[in-house]
């Protein structure tokens, strides 16, 4: 089984990756969306998001990251790709998947799920652009405003090249709203060649079972329910595994605190560290505590005397 951490954008980035692979049982990351639109990007903006391009394509934890560009001119996404390639990420990844609005309205992400046609065009560029060791894949929803659409464009994506696919199990319309529809993740499993990796409302290790069970799918890629629950691959890949106990999260959240300090603006840092909070609470009953001793400020330097002095 390898477990993948999902991309999250304005949530799962380079901090959050590299604490969260400190704790163990990620076997792989997926950077958050490069956005591209009609210019060749300087290598700055790729190190700036994944910063991992400088450490060898790797977390600190030496977990392997490929960074995953967003667009929808396959001319201009191939050109970016290969000069993402020359940085040595682990492998580059391609957003279908995007839920986002803004994005959408410009024709990124889920918003491709009605045209099997330019999916193919996007992923053949892409593949073509790039040395052939270089793996490619992409990650998609179950289609647009349905799922109608959803092994057409799994097999569009799979014959432009890709390597792996990623099905998060709803569509856009579904946004992130339960359940997620596992059984039309096999469906597309059993329709390509290629492995098919799922995704979606796993939160603990009785939704991955099921989830593997429903989707035919081994792998999996988690999202939400590792920020919620840090030892959650852990427990999924090591059965009996007990999970990480509130002390020893400890110190990986002021280490990631730290990472903060190098990485965010003083002004959002404290909502930084509040975000990983609200979520740390659905599990950890200590969180809810440390929540409510800083939600009503955000003054950096108080919340960060408040959790860490």
């Amino acid at each position: 089984m390898t477990i993948l951490l999902a991309p999250m954008e304005g949530l799962l980035d380079f901090p959050l990756r590299d604490i969260l692979t400190r704790v163990g049982g990620i076997d792989r990351c997926v950077s958050e969306f490069i956005r591209i639109t009609d210019q060749l990007l300087p290598d700055r903006v790729f190190t700036r998001i994944v910063p991992e391009l400088l450490n060898g394509g790797r977390t600190h934890a030496g977990v392997p990251v490929r960074a995953q560009l967003l667009g929808s001119d396959p001319s201009c996404m191939a050109e970016n790709a290969a000069r993402l390639a020359t940085l040595g990420p682990a492998g580059i990844d391609l957003n279908f998947g995007c839920p986002a609005k803004v994005v959408n309205r410009h024709g990124g992400g889920a918003a491709l799920l009605v045209d099997p046609e330019l999916l193919h065009a996007i992923v053949s560029a892409v593949r073509r652009a790039v040395p052939a060791d270089m793996p490619v894949s992409a990650k998609m929803r179950l289609g647009y405003l349905d799922d109608s659409m959803a092994v057409e464009c799994a097999q569009a994506l799979a014959s432009g090249g890709a390597e792996e696919l990623v099905v998060h199990a709803r569509t856009r319309a579904d946004a992130y709203r339960p359940p997620a529809y596992w059984d039309r993740v096999n469906d597309i499993r059993l329709a390509v060649s290629i492995p098919v990796v799922a995704n979606g409302e796993i939160w603990n290790v009785d939704d991955a079972r099921r989830c593997q069970q429903a989707s035919g799918c081994q792998d999996l890629m988690l999202g939400r329910g590792m920020v919620v629950n840090p030892g959650l691959a852990l427990s999924i890949a090591t059965p009996g595994h007990a999970g990480l106990p509130w002390a020893s999260l400890l110190p990986l959240m002021a280490e990631f605190w730290k990472l903060i300090q190098t990485r965010v603006e003083p002004r959002h840092r404290a909502g930084r560290i509040k975000q990983w909070l609200n979520f740390l609470r659905r599990h950890y009953p200590e969180a809810e505590e440390a929540y409510g001793q800083v939600r009503t400020t955000n003054d950096h330097a108080l919340v960060g005397q408040t959790l860490f002095a």
